[in-house]
């Protein structure tokens, strides 16, 4: 079983046959309980035979389907949690999880993170409110980041208050106790560049924080519309916050657990239970690296619902595989940005056929 398996240290002619393998039994899985995603794949893929011969040629759904139907493979009563993403506008997507699921999407994303900040539990200094996480049945993307990463953390702080302001005297009382040792600081990206160094920038203040990591994700589109880059954001929390060890990550809250964390090269790093194929947008055949085109996901975590194989709205490009100069195995990639709207429908608009009845 690739949960078994470090996040970094199988290379591709290990890792493809078991990702065949145990994708293609989760479609099968999915099919047997899930009636909308049976529908689809019966529409989509009429002669689709598992096991299928490679990754390649599993079936995938867009991601925006998630958005339009309730697609789980449980029933109502096994529904132990449910995730909304944090879109601003638009209906959210929803995401139904049973015991079994969110148990290894915590297992999975501790394993991974373990990879960047070490096994000890440390002083966790978190860039947003405490009641994004309040409601513990029905978490937004937010929350659910929050909870998975607290697992690494200890003594949290939340640095802001619930109308987005720093709370001055928790942060200064947490700085004053653990500045001078290891901490976690985690946010979602725009909140850590909006709500916390802009606000550090705005009063004239700095905190050092020097063997500070800071995690963040999500929210790019937003920075990129103030003209604020990757490099940009690193620079910026170095000279207010003293803290030169940053690390993005890319994941998605249909795909939780599983997530691509930015190396020290630059690069997005698909772990052991996940993978990442570039589509042409023009016709969804597989783009060679170094080719930019549709990203589609791959995650062996997704059993209560069909998420285990999805084209995302994003755009990607695959550099390399095994040989990153930061030493970890798997695909390592980069991602270009939102495709326009109209160039990811094709499956969701092909699967409202399907489902009529």
């Amino acid at each position: 079983m690739l949960f078994e398996l470090e996040p970094y240290s199988i290379k591709k002619e290990q890792k493809q046959p078991l990702l065949q393998q145990e994708l293609s039994a989760l479609t099968k899985h999915h099919q047997q309980h899930c009636s909308d995603y049976a529908r689809l794949i019966q529409t989509q893929w009429p002669n689709l035979s598992l096991p299928v011969a490679n990754t390649q040629a599993l079936p995938y759904l867009s991601v925006r389907l998630f958005k339009q139907i309730g697609l789980k493979s449980i029933t109502d009563e096994q529904v132990f949690k449910t995730l909304y993403s944090s879109g601003t506008t638009g209906t959210p997507s929803r995401i139904m999880l049973d015991n079994q699921t969110a148990a290894v999407q915590s297992k999975i994303l501790v394993k991974i993170m373990q990879q960047w900040l070490g096994k000890a539990r440390l002083p966790m200094l978190i860039i947003d409110h405490p009641s994004v996480v309040k409601d513990r049945a029905n978490f937004s993307a937010r929350g659910a980041g929050i909870q998975g990463l607290a697992f690494m953390g200890r003594n949290h702080c939340y640095a802001l208050n619930d109308d987005m302001s720093i709370n001055w005297p928790s942060l200064e009382a947490f700085c004053t106790k653990f500045a001078d040792g290891p901490i976690l600081v985690f946010g979602f990206t725009f909140m850590v560049w909006q709500h916390f160094i802009q606000q550090l920038i705005s009063h004239k203040k700095t905190i050092n924080l020097p063997q500070a990591t800071l995690i963040h994700s999500g929210g790019w589109k937003k920075l990129i519309d103030q003209a604020v880059d990757n490099q940009t954001f690193k620079q910026t929390a170095k000279q207010t916050c003293g803290i030169s060890k940053v690390h993005n990550f890319y994941g998605m809250v249909e795909q939780v657990g599983a997530i691509f964390v930015e190396c020290e090269q630059g690069y997005l790093h698909c772990p052991s239970y996940a993978d990442i194929i570039i589509r042409q947008p023009n016709n969804w055949q597989v783009a060679d690296f170094n080719q930019p085109g549709v990203v589609q996901l791959l995650s062996t975590l997704p059993k209560s619902y069909p998420g285990h194989s999805l084209l995302t709205e994003d755009r990607g490009i695959i550099i390399g595989e095994d040989d990153c100069r930061c030493g970890k195995k798997g695909k390592y990639f980069k991602i270009l940005g939102r495709l326009p709207q109209a160039e990811a429908r094709g499956c969701s608009d092909t699967f409202e056929t399907g489902q009529a009845s």
